[in-house]
């Protein structure tokens, strides 16, 4: 296409349908909304669009299916309306550690729970099609503004002061008399200047303009969602958001998840403070005895040491590591280091911790041992004495069949431990293998001479802290300032320009606006009273003119 040259001398990029500088109209066009009424459609001031433009290669197919605001809307629609479907069942994180999610929603919420898994709804924030519906958001977000604001700020630059004839009649707000008094122009001019006008002259025309700011308010917005988008997408970046679990037992250190094992920390007492029905206020006795006594949580808290590792560890070598500090983890009082929050969670006080055994002579009944079995750190053998040796070739902390239908562990942490003890006595030297976990105790070579008996448990507190690491909040809380001052930006100003022509010994006057037409009208009847300028009419409403149907544009 072509670059379209106006009788004034301006050269407009191929697609203009308004001359940038006079506003002579250069093509024929259909008003989308209008259906071709008299009026102008001022909407993007008869600017290039790109969309509107090209139509033939796969990028303008591309480019303009992005660029429609019908598009648009509807990516806004599919996303929020996903994210208001994935609350309504709990996303996977929070689920309990112990137990697979497909099994965790088919038996929480039935057929629903099951739709809702298989649907991907429960790992929302992580899916592949939720990610891809925010960048095709993005996208269309950036696409629409290209299309739009360029084209825009470039017709808006070069408006030229004198305008074409027809241009002014087919504005919404016109009027036209004989010219009486030439130095007219200078009152007027005086009297928008005090209402805050920009106003240019040449060759006795004028042309006055306020508020062209908030124009660019819809783009505004535009650059703030965008802005909140890229910090959600951030959040995917390892190192920018971390929000994990960790089970930590009373005594036990344990890298902290999120921080490539640089930090670990120690719970080295858990505190737990329960409501008593004869220590507290009569209005509370009702709710306890509700309850029970003791089972209304006063406070629970961690005390917690906070370790950092020194130099760099070899695989399976226990790190060196230097305390950094020391603090008491509550509800609502968390330990903080660098980026990073540990908050308290929840807590257990039926933590297994050791497992006791005894080795049996099923014939004999005589018993070996016992053997304990710290959970934590088990030993490899057990040496019971007089030929008798247990020797641990598996452990499965978190014991389950998996898919395969072989055992294995859903985690590291004790929850249902089962072990592969190999069992050595006089008679068989060589060993017998058992599989024991609890209440189970298989021999997988046939029938064994030895036995692994329980014995005893020992069970203590844990505490679950939640590690949160929130880079990404700095990015959207900008974005939504920014999308706010575009909101305030559009609501509350609006884009005037009032024109003067003098032409044949006649005077023409018109105004547009983006809204608010009745203040401008307004504002032009008082800068021409006194004077011999009219005062314009609003060719929409008025009944002086027939067909007067038309939209102002934006």
């Amino acid at each position: 296409m072509e670059e379209l040259k106006c009788e004034c001398g301006h050269i407009n990029p191929p697609g203009t349908l308004l001359c940038e500088s006079c506003g002579k109209q250069l093509a024929d066009y259909e008003n989308p909304v209008t259906d071709s009424g008299p009026l102008l459609d001022m909407r993007y001031d008869g600017s290039a669009r790109r969309s509107q433009t090209y139509r033939k290669t796969w990028i303008d197919k591309v480019w303009n299916f992005f660029s429609s605001v019908k598009v648009g809307v509807w990516l806004i629609i599919l996303t929020l309306a996903a994210s208001a479907v994935g609350t309504i069942f709990t996303q996977v994180e929070y689920i309990p550690s112990n137990v697979l999610p497909e099994d965790y929603y088919k038996d929480e919420f039935g057929v629903p729970g099951e739709i809702y898994y298989m649907l991907g709804f429960h790992n929302l924030y992580g899916s592949w099609w939720y990610i891809t519906l925010i960048a095709c958001l993005g996208i269309s977000l950036v696409v629409a503004s290209l299309d739009r604001v360029i084209p825009l700020y470039r017709t808006l630059n070069v408006q030229g002061i004198t305008k074409n004839t027809a241009f002014l009649r087919r504005q919404r707000l016109y009027g036209e008399r004989v010219l009486d008094k030439d130095n007219d122009l200078q009152i007027v001019k005086e009297k928008l200047e005090k209402k805050r006008y920009r106003v240019l002259t040449e060759n006795g025309n004028l042309m006055a303009e306020k508020g062209r700011f908030s124009r660019w308010g819809p783009y505004v917005n535009h650059v703030g969602l965008i802005i909140v988008l890229i910090g959600a997408m951030l959040r995917f970046v390892p190192g920018m958001y971390v929000d994990e679990n960790m089970w930590l037992r009373e005594g036990q250190v344990a890298a902290i998840p999120g921080t490539d094992g640089k930090y670990f920390l120690k719970n080295e007492k858990f505190t737990i403070e329960t409501y008593e029905s004869g220590k507290e206020k009569a209005v509370f006795q009702e709710a306890i005895n509700e309850a029970g006594e003791g089972n209304v949580a006063k406070n629970f808290q961690t005390d917690a040491v906070l370790y950092e590792r020194v130099g760099n560890a070899l695989p399976g070598e226990k790190p060196e590591l230097k305390e950094v500090k020391r603090d008491a983890i509550k509800v609502n009082h968390p330990l903080q280091f660098e980026s990073f929050g540990l908050y308290q969670n929840s807590y257990s006080t039926g933590a297994l911790k050791e497992l006791k055994f005894n080795l049996l002579n099923k014939d004999s009944k005589e018993t070996f041992g016992p053997i304990t079995v710290d959970l934590d750190e088990p030993k490899s053998e057990y040496d019971l004495g007089k030929g008798h040796k247990v020797e641990v070739l598996t452990y499965l902390p978190d014991f389950y069949m998996n898919e395969e239908g072989r055992p294995d562990t859903k985690s590291r942490a004790p929850i249902n431990p089962a072990f592969v003890f190999n069992m050595i006595s006089p008679e068989k030297p060589d060993g017998e293998v058992s599989f024991v976990g609890i209440q189970m105790n298989l021999e997988p070579n046939g029938e064994n001479k030895m036995a692994m008996k329980f014995a005893g448990v020992k069970t203590i507190s844990q505490s679950l802290l939640t590690v949160k690491k929130d880079l990404t909040i700095w990015v959207i809380a900008l974005g939504g300032l920014i999308f706010m001052i575009g909101v305030c930006q559009g609501m509350y100003w609006n884009h005037r320009r009032i024109w003067f022509k003098r032409e044949n010994g006649m005077i023409l006057v018109a105004g547009h606006t983006n809204k608010n037409w009745y203040t401008l009208k307004k504002e032009i009847e008082d800068a021409v009273e006194g004077t011999s300028f009219p005062a314009p009419w609003d060719q929409k409403n008025s009944e002086i003119r027939s067909g007067g149907v038309g939209i102002g544009g934006n």
